[in-house]
């Protein structure tokens, strides 16, 4: 086992080759340990004060000259506290980089590691978005202990899901009656209307599509237009474009009369559908409840093409619920020295 720690954001460039290949074998498989998001977040959303050290384990392997990356752990310091790159506002999932049966040896070799001399100092990691199936949960506690450290869970939010594995129709069963009705009228209504669903294509301008997403991000609520920092754009921009590239960016709009109303920006990854954000023009065809048709066919589409589950990520806002999605738990896992 090869154990190297990396200091600043040449990471991105130099496992650039690997990282991907790496998350796709990993425990926590999503979107969001991908390089294009883990590159743009710490590009245009990390902390001013913060630094970032990234921890790299590899095996001697006969087909790798310096022996296959088996394990990243990405962090940022402040004032001596250890976070994973990437949490936490705009981030979803977060965990270490790793198979599962390779976490344990992993987890041991990068605590070993940052007890190095070649560490900066810290006196707590406070690790936020570990989904509840991780084994981290486990490992982290063992590891805590036998260190002397102290070691606390607790439930950082709720991340509610659609299991889907039926056609929407047996989708729509599925849900309280009401709600089912209701979804129908909107969705009669809204077709009936002339609104029509767009899916970006591969050979779109994706930077103009983020635009227009954005523009209906930010007339969607007085906070989301808050929310949306110089920043926080270009991290949308720069993490449309790797996924438009690699094939799992959902850019969806609702279009009436050839305007944009609403707007969806989701991840189409690893067979689940993952809904990072949305947009909504409130002063345009809000009698059509496009918001909630958009959603809709995003459900009915992924229902229809096989996926797994309908992830609307975290949050516990009152519409995710009336579609049928149940809650699912991320946590967050706080170390600190003696």
């Amino acid at each position: 086992m090869n154990i190297e720690l990396h200091h600043g954001d040449h990471v991105f460039d130099l496992l650039a080759g690997e990282w991907d290949a790496l998350v796709q074998q990993s425990m926590t498989n999503t979107p969001f340990q991908r390089l294009a998001y883990q590159r743009a977040w710490w590009q245009h959303c990390h902390p001013d004060t913060g630094s970032l050290h990234t921890v790299t384990i590899r095996e001697a392997d006969g087909r790798h000259p310096d022996g296959r990356l088996t394990a990243i752990a990405c962090f940022y310091n402040i004032d001596g506290v250890l976070y994973f790159n990437g949490c936490t506002q705009e981030t979803d999932y977060l965990d270490l980089i790793v198979a599962e049966e390779k976490a344990a040896a992993a987890w041991t070799a990068v605590l070993d590691c940052l007890a190095s001399p070649g560490f900066p100092e810290w006196q707590a990691m406070d690790l936020c978005n570990i989904p509840a199936a991780s084994i981290t949960r486990q490992i982290l506690p063992q590891e805590a202990a036998r260190r002397g450290f102290l070691h606390e869970e607790s439930v950082h939010e709720v991340c509610p899901i659609i299991p889907l594995n039926t056609t929407f129709a047996g989708y729509l069963e599925g849900i309280d009656s009401k709600q089912r009705r209701e979804l129908q009228r909107k969705l009669r209504r809204a077709e009936a209307a002339g609104a029509t669903l767009h899916l970006v294509s591969p050979d779109e301008d994706v930077t103009q599509a983020v635009d227009d997403f954005l523009d209906l991000l930010q007339k969607s609520t007085f906070e989301k237009r808050d929310w949306l920092t110089d920043g926080r754009r270009a991290l949308f921009h720069d993490v449309a474009r790797g996924a438009h590239r690699d094939g799992y960016l959902q850019l969806l709009f609702m279009e009436v009369d050839g305007r944009k109303a609403a707007t969806l920006f989701n991840f189409d990854y690893d067979n689940h559908i993952w809904v990072y954000n949305s947009g909504l023009d409130p002063a345009n065809f809000s009698s059509l409840s496009l918001g909630v048709v958009i959603t809709a066919k995003a459900i009915e589409y992924a229902a229809e093409h096989g996926r797994a589950t309908f992830d609307f990520l975290r949050g516990n806002e009152t519409y995710k619920y009336r579609f049928g999605a149940q809650d699912t738990t991320i946590y967050r896992q706080q170390i600190s020295k003696q």
